[in-house]
């Protein structure tokens, strides 16, 4: 897997979710330029969903298995969307809290496919 990928992914998660948590302490629900900062984050996650599977339709084989691989992938590439739906649903400072959340648990999901890809 691409480390560099790997890398900015999990920071970008990180900036994104000190970025909401500052506003959840702010008392404030999640704003336009959250969602934009969710867009760019998703995008890392969509490239680096690609990346995996182009690496792996050319025969590159991760550690711990090709299953697992794919779905700590595919968990990588909805947690944003996902936290941010909820965020929608919830517009007081607990959404805010929700993506902060959302990207802390796709920085661990990093932290965990690089370890599965063998790195």
């Amino acid at each position: 897997m691409l480390d560099a990928l790997t890398l900015v992914t999990g920071v970008a998660a990180l900036l994104l979710a000190a970025w909401c948590g500052w506003a959840a302490y702010r008392d404030q629900p999640t704003k336009d330029w959250h969602f934009i900062g969710m867009a760019v984050v998703t995008l890392l996650a969509t490239v680096q969903l690609v990346t995996g599977i182009v690496l792996l339709a050319r025969g590159g084989e991760p550690e711990q298995g090709t299953t697992i691989f794919v779905a700590y992938l595919l968990g990588a590439f909805a947690c944003i969307p996902a936290a941010g739906f909820m965020s929608l649903a919830e517009r007081t400072r607990w959404g805010s809290v929700t993506v902060a959340a959302g990207g802390i648990v796709l920085a661990v999901l990093e932290v965990r496919l690089y370890d599965i890809w063998g790195g």
